[in-house]
């Protein structure tokens, strides 16, 4: 079954004491995708401009992703520059050039308003919103967002999240959400707002999910060096649902392992810059990951 993702798609210039690389392919949509491909098909929703290099159209296409969805305009890519600290849990943006994604539609070819498995990745509540009233009967649908829709667009993803089987955030974004500080006492908080299934990333912490079986700590897989955390949580939520369509069963008894599945890829991204080291990888390395991660938490 395959995977609808609308979302960003940029070029990332992404600097770290280490390095420097200009102009990588990026954007949530971009990271989710890839993730996903490596379980399903996968539909691609976003906006690019001409000036958009063709290698990262045949990247895509090595991933089997359809491109259909995707809109070449006349104009500039997205184009986003961010610096990475020694910590890299620290960075900041240097520059943000929205180009043509400042006028962004998503428009739904016919064939993508049937998918049964929806990820809204992290673009404006107004635009995910738009992209479900194009939908026809999701089967499950998943929305990440970040803290700048906190504070420009709160009504907008307030009402997003009323039509959510799951919602993905991040622990900063729970708190300033619910102004709670505990971490289980937002996710209450949450659940009362509509989503059946609500998980709080972590960043090398892991997550963690709420859902009608209670809650579930998904580990981070342990890294010795992160090259590039750009793009992490993109690809945990992107593998996530990306193994829940073709998993056989209910979400409610696949959602653990395809998070531990989503926390496995977004490991592979931190390793390299951009998406260079996640489309470098095969389903074998993954699955070997993952029974590591198993070996390392059982008890």
């Amino acid at each position: 079954m395959s995977v609808l993702i609308v979302g960003s798609t940029a070029l990332d210039s992404i600097k770290t004491p280490h390095a420097e690389n200009p102009r990588l392919l990026g954007g949530s949509a971009s990271h989710a995708a890839v993730a996903a491909s490596f379980f399903s098909p996968v539909k691609l929703i976003g906006v690019v401009g001409d000036d958009f290099p063709k290698r990262y159209i045949q990247l895509y296409k090595k991933h089997g992703i359809d491109l259909e969805g995707l809109q070449i305009l006349a104009g500039k890519t997205f184009h986003w520059s961010g610096e990475y600290e020694l910590n890299m849990n620290n960075r900041r943006t240097l520059l943000t050039e929205l180009g043509v994604f400042e006028t962004f539609n998503p428009t739904l070819p016919k064939k993508h308003q049937d998918a049964r498995f929806v990820l809204l990745a992290n673009i404006a509540p107004a635009l995910q919103n738009h992209v479900l009233d194009q939908m026809k009967r999701p089967q499950f649908v998943v929305a990440d967002t970040m803290d700048l829709w906190l504070n420009i667009a709160l009504p907008d993803l307030l009402s997003l999240i009323k039509r959510l089987d799951a919602f993905v955030l991040n622990d900063s974004e729970a708190h300033q959400l619910t102004k709670e500080d505990n971490v289980f006492a937002a996710l209450k908080k949450i659940h009362k707002l509509g989503p059946k299934y609500v998980i709080i990333k972590k960043g090398s912490h892991g997550s963690i999910l709420s859902g009608p079986k209670g809650f579930f700590i998904c580990p981070a897989y342990p890294l010795h060096k992160v090259c590039d955390p750009t793009g992490a949580g993109d690809s945990f939520v992107g593998a996530m649902i990306g193994y829940l369509a073709t998993a056989k069963g209910s979400v409610d008894n696949n959602i653990r392992r395809a998070m531990i599945y989503g926390s496995v890829v977004a490991s592979f991204c931190c390793e390299g810059f951009g998406l260079k080291s996640t489309t470098g990888v095969t389903r074998k390395k993954i699955d070997a990951r993952v029974k590591e991660l198993e070996r390392l938490t059982r008890f």
